[in-house]
């Protein structure tokens, strides 16, 4: 990511905080409309789970300057996705359904510059957590 894009994610976040927790409900409500099958891998209430969501997203956002410092704790989380049952394939409905939020979310001030950055913000994370993921899984034995 530029310096500019690290710039834009954490100004945009910014602007949804004061929504972050009804904005996540708002990303659920959208990624198990985009996968409905999606439903099966959460145990808890979906507003727990928007909770995390939105602890997650605060945390991922101020260090995304400082990668070196949150990848440990993106990797845990993607080795714990598999416990989950997330597949690779989910990776991409779930960045569809953060774009859309953070479009519902900002409105006009959701810029082509803006999404490029979070595409590249998010690509960043689940490229992380793919990678922690298929590692856990070749080092399980069959």
């Amino acid at each position: 990511m530029t310096r500019d894009q690290i710039a834009l994610v954490q100004s945009s976040f910014q602007a949804v905080q004061p929504i972050l927790e009804p904005a996540a409900m708002m990303f659920y409500d959208r990624l198990f409309d985009l996968d409905p099958a999606l439903r099966a891998l959460f145990r808890g209430s979906r507003e727990d789970q928007a909770r995390k969501l939105a602890q997650a997203l605060a945390v991922v956002v101020t260090s995304i300057d400082r990668p070196e410092k949150i990848r440990g704790a993106v990797e845990a989380l993607g080795r714990r996705h598999v416990g989950y049952g997330v597949r690779d394939e989910h990776y991409e409905t779930v960045g569809k359904a953060l774009l859309w939020t953070l479009e519902q979310g900002l409105g006009e001030a959701f810029s082509s510059e803006v999404r490029d950055a979070w595409t590249a913000a998010y690509g960043w994370l689940a490229f992380t957590m793919q990678r922690a993921a298929a590692m856990t899984m070749v080092a399980v034995p069959a």
